[in-house]
């Protein structure tokens, strides 16, 4: 098919899909995540495809789930608290399972970070089978800071510990703390990105396929079983309730937007948060 929000090639046995939305640092629409979904359904059966990246065009590799898509779901006063929540909740199990599906795949999906790194582009990243991160790439999810939820999938392959740091502040951190924590498998120079990614997917095509298959069911479907699954399953129930729970905090950044936009709404938010630990945000507002 052809495609409007992403591009699809494949070179020597690795397919590279490339969220390509620039102009809004590739932020996730439905017809973005349809997209994604059956360009990697496609890469996945193609006997000629052994291993698929995943990058995004420009200066990000996903900034989240586009907030205009979502205005006004959790805002709207008039409506009745069960169609808010019940809303969220079909929106929010959507959203997981469409990681889950990259567990599915047959082949395996390598995330090449190339930038900003944030909220759903965040749980991509975590979601996929390898990590490679660009030296300039910087992680986190600001949407908790406007009643938003983070992911179980941050704690389990990170820690609690580190998730909480981290899920609790909506903090940006960088690629080598990405890396220390364990969110990404490695850090290369921005210009040595894609070939690194495509390198070791390259690599991966020297193993017979129905290795590669096979072990990656024995590691994914396994987690899946140990409980992983379970922690989702909840975590859908807790991200319904998290967007649901609209307050004076909320009501404060929708003024912000009414009267300046999208950007006085993202300055009301962050603001108060900068300097920021890591990352290019981590100056001082104006600074």
């Amino acid at each position: 098919m052809d495609y409007e929000t992403i591009l699809y090639e494949v070179d020597d046995a690795v397919a590279t899909v490339t969220l390509n939305r620039p102009e809004v640092m590739n932020a996730l629409s439905s017809d973005l995540e349809r997209e994604l979904h059956d360009a990697l359904r496609r890469a996945g059966a193609d006997p000629d495809v052994r291993a698929i990246v995943l990058t995004g065009a420009g200066r990000a590799f996903c900034s989240g789930y586009d907030m205009a898509a979502v205005d006004g779901a959790s805002t709207s006063e008039s409506r009745y608290p069960a169609d808010v929540i019940g809303g969220w909740y079909e929106r929010n199990q959507a959203e997981l399972d469409h990681l889950r599906e990259i567990w599915s795949l047959p082949k395996p999906v390598i995330a090449a970070v190339n930038g900003w790194c944030m909220g759903g582009g965040f749980w991509y990243a975590l979601a996929c089978d390898i990590t490679i991160a660009s030296a300039a790439a910087v992680f986190a999810q600001p949407e908790v800071r406007m009643t938003s939820s983070s992911i179980f999938l941050f704690a389990a392959l990170c820690g609690w510990k580190n998730a909480n740091r981290y899920a609790l502040t909506g903090d940006h951190f960088d690629a080598a703390e990405a890396l220390r924590i364990g969110v990404v498998n490695e850090v290369v120079a921005p210009e040595e990105l894609l070939s690194a990614a495509r390198r070791l997917g390259r690599r991966i095509a020297q193993v017979p396929a129905a290795s590669v298959r096979l072990n990656k069911a024995i590691t994914m479907q396994g987690l899946r079983a140990a409980g992983i699954d379970s922690g989702l399953l909840l975590n859908g129930a807790l991200n319904a309730m998290a967007h649901s729970s609209y307050g004076p905090e909320r009501e404060r950044l929708n003024a912000a937007k009414a009267e300046g936009g999208l950007r006085a709404f993202l300055g009301a938010r962050d603001d108060p948060f900068r300097p920021e630990p890591f990352g290019p945000r981590s100056a001082p507002a104006g600074e």
